[in-house]
């Protein structure tokens, strides 16, 4: 992947040293099981990202004046254990500098170590998980960091919270809290979903955002499309809520599988991460500083069994 800025902005909003936003491009495809090429997505993306007006009419921003460092991609490809382990300390050491934390993959199984970091990070967090997938295997095809276990670690030590869930095995029923996941059968005839799920969320909201969620009649360039899934402004008048009412830390979008002969799904993920920054710094002026509010004295014992490098 060659060096660009995200979205060609100004070199000067583009250092680390002001930039309030971190992107870290993640272009791994090892465990996923049907169509290939989600590793080809942070590229699509960060073009599509160079063709997208700035200005953001709904918010009335220029999200990317708050600045926006482009991390060098995260290559590590060894095995499906080490990419984890890359993406959780390259995660933590941006969180640690002050950094709102943004993961552009790559298949779901980065984030098993986006959400590790970030667990490790917040107390109480909550992890967002927007899917067509319930992805709550404990191991699959001889790993635990398969695309299919993406949100097993964060249902038994976070407060997982999962929308748009069409598609699962039946032996993820005795892993899944029921009150907690919002089927997309369900939400099409409640109008209640958006306001029963925020309820449920602790003050850190985490968010892992698998593009799968979308309908295919919408977003066709994934891995595994599943028809019946989220529109497009049901799920960012959703995500405007969760921004508005919620403290959320980072998130990250995953499953981006460019087809050559059709740029909408790489425009809709470039529009749809540009929405979610805007939605976040909103309020806030391009001058003003910025605070993560990560607790550097928290110690999640939970994660206290994984490697933590801290020679930053």
């Amino acid at each position: 992947m060659k060096t660009k800025t995200y979205a060609g902005i100004p070199e000067e909003l583009a250092k680390l040293e002001s930039a309030k936003i971190v992107l870290i491009p993640v272009p791994y495809d090892g465990t996923s099981t049907w169509q290939k090429g989600a590793d080809k997505g942070p590229e699509a993306f960060l073009n599509a990202s160079e063709n997208m007006e700035l200005y953001d009419i709904e918010t009335n921003t220029e999200v990317y004046k708050q600045g926006v460092h482009l991390v060098d991609a995260v290559t590590e490809n060894s095995s499906p254990e080490t990419m984890v382990e890359a993406v959780h300390q390259i995660v933590k050491k941006y969180i640690k500098k002050n950094k709102f934390v943004t993961i552009f993959g790559g298949e779901h199984s980065i984030s098993i170590g986006t959400i590790r970091a970030f667990n490790e990070m917040y107390p109480s967090l909550t992890v967002l998980h927007i899917d067509a997938h319930a992805d709550l295997r404990e191991s699959y095809e001889g790993s635990k960091c398969n695309h299919a276990c993406a949100v097993y670690e964060a249902s038994q030590n976070t407060n997982l919270i999962q929308v748009g869930i069409r598609s699962m095995d039946v032996m993820e029923k005795t892993v899944m809290d029921d009150e907690k996941t919002y089927f997309a059968h369900d939400m099409a005839i409640d109008d209640t979903w958006m306001d029963a799920a925020i309820d449920q969320m602790t003050d850190n909201v985490f968010i892992t955002f698998d593009l799968d969620a979308f309908d295919p009649s919408i977003m066709p360039s994934t891995g595994t499309p599943e028809p019946g899934g989220l529109l497009w402004y049901e799920t960012l008048e959703f995500l405007k809520q969760v921004f508005e009412e919620k403290n959320v830390v980072g998130f990250d979008i995953v499953e981006l599988c460019p087809n050559s002969k059709d740029k909408s799904s790489d425009f809709l993920a470039a529009k749809l991460y540009y929405k979610m920054l805007s939605y976040k710094f909103r309020n806030d002026e391009a001058e003003d500083d910025y605070n993560n509010a990560f607790d550097s004295n928290y110690v999640n014992k939970n994660n206290s069994k994984h490697t933590d490098n801290d020679d930053y």
